[in-house]
């Protein structure tokens, strides 16, 4: 494939999942039409407006890039896709219809297996975070756009992890001992990617559970903002994998060993 701009692919995007994120607020305002699909897993009317929106214009934006979205089957039956887009639309549907703000808007661009850029809105906190490329990770909030560094408040003394829950199994609690974890904080989607870029918070752990279109994005923006993203034993992540299955993931901000 020919060399991306990465830069003015994102920038172009941007006003659009600010959009989307009015929609999808708007819509959970009027009252959303719900659904449990064949994975026993929600998904509303507003799931589907914000995908058509985002895919319709990711396609005008890079027409020749294959896009693979949680809420449809297209593309998802290809094999070795190495440059494609993720998109989850909503990311923390529970959250979203039941009236919670830490629900998501995700894109996240894969070149070769690997994410190059990526967006994530989280509408109820009006938070736009995005990334397209090492070092140029930034969030725009209340019309001010910041630059992002998973260290600025580190603390050696004080790590501090979210988590998918408030019950922490045992394998992750070893992960958390082994990292020197004083506390952790209860979060949800791929929100925890953007706090830990922001310098909020300084990881995550998870058992294998997620599927690529949930963390391409925040991949992209936390390694942006200097993080990492690995398996469970340190390798790196690529993407396009068999069902589009993860493994289990440790994030981390830049100053955790």
């Amino acid at each position: 494939m020919t060399e991306l701009n990465t830069k003015n692919i994102v920038e172009s995007l941007i006003d659009t999942f600010l959009y989307a994120g009015k929609v999808s607020l708007d819509l959970r305002e009027k009252g959303l039409i719900k659904k449990i699909k064949s994975d026993n897993t929600p998904v509303s009317n507003g799931d589907l407006e914000v995908n058509k929106i985002i895919t319709n214009k990711i396609k005008e934006v890079t027409p020749k890039i294959p896009i693979v979205s949680e809420e449809t089957s297209e593309n998802k039956s290809k094999e070795n896709l190495k440059d494609f887009w993720l998109i989850d639309p909503i990311d923390g549907t529970y959250d979203y219809i039941n009236n919670l703000e830490e629900f998501t808007i995700n894109a996240g661009l894969i070149i070769n297996k690997k994410p190059v850029a990526g967006l994530i809105y989280a509408p109820s906190k009006k938070r736009m975070f995005y990334s397209y490329g090492i070092n140029f990770a930034f969030e725009l909030t209340d019309g001010k756009t910041t630059k992002l560094n998973s260290s600025k408040n580190f603390d050696k003394d004080e790590i501090k992890f979210v988590t998918y829950s408030n019950k922490i199994k045992p394998n992750i609690e070893k992960v958390h001992k082994e990292l020197n974890v004083k506390k952790y904080y209860k979060m949800k989607s791929s929100l925890k990617f953007c706090v830990i870029a922001a310098g909020e918070y300084d990881g995550y752990v998870a058992d294998p559970r997620a599927c690529e279109w949930d963390i391409a994005a925040g991949h992209a923006i936390l390694e942006g903002s200097g993080g990492t993203v690995t398996d469970l034993e340190g390798n790196e992540i690529l993407y396009g994998k068999k069902d589009f299955k993860n493994p289990g993931i440790i994030l981390k901000s830049k100053n955790i060993l």
